[in-house]
């Protein structure tokens, strides 16, 4: 809050009176400058689409966002309201609209019909949190690549 109150040319009570503390500020930072990134994504199919959303992620996990998530995590694990505000503000929004994906692919035959949604979104992105935290394999385009390609064999529709 100091090195932000110097280079803001304001005093720390400022920052204080609209955020309660470092984490509120960074989750505020975070909504304005990283979250835009993820908006309106199109492609040819809902795999397709899935598989686009997973290349964007492993891209900015291995960047500043990547970096802030894995801060506001770590601070959430103290600080509950923080986890519920990244997840509220941040991944509800992002999960809810893959799920709805998934059940358009179900409608369209893309996936089986008794396909869990929910499920299957935990199962293709929950690995990219964990690599992205513990860093005890390199979190790459072909690793995403490759899980996509694992988890959805399981939901493919059967002859």
């Amino acid at each position: 809050m100091e090195a932000v109150s110097k280079r803001a040319g304001v005093g720390k009570p400022t920052l204080y009176k609209w955020w309660p503390n470092k984490a509120a500020l960074i989750m505020a930072m975070f909504q304005e400058r990283l979250v835009g990134k993820f908006e309106n994504l199109e492609a040819s199919s809902i795999e397709a689409l899935i598989r686009l959303k997973m290349k964007n992620m492993v891209r900015e996990f291995n960047g500043l966002f990547g970096k802030v998530m894995a801060d506001l995590i770590a601070e959430g694990q103290s600080d509950p309201f923080v986890l519920k505000e990244l997840y509220e503000k941040h991944i509800a929004v992002r999960r809810a609209a893959t799920v709805s994906d998934i059940e358009k692919g179900k409608l369209t035959g893309e996936f089986a019909s008794d396909t869990d949604a929910e499920l299957l979104v935990d199962a293709i992105f929950g690995p990219v949190y964990y690599r992205m935290l513990l860093k005890l394999e390199p979190l790459t385009e072909e690793y995403g690549e490759r899980l996509v390609d694992q988890v959805l064999r399981g939901v493919r529709p059967t002859a």
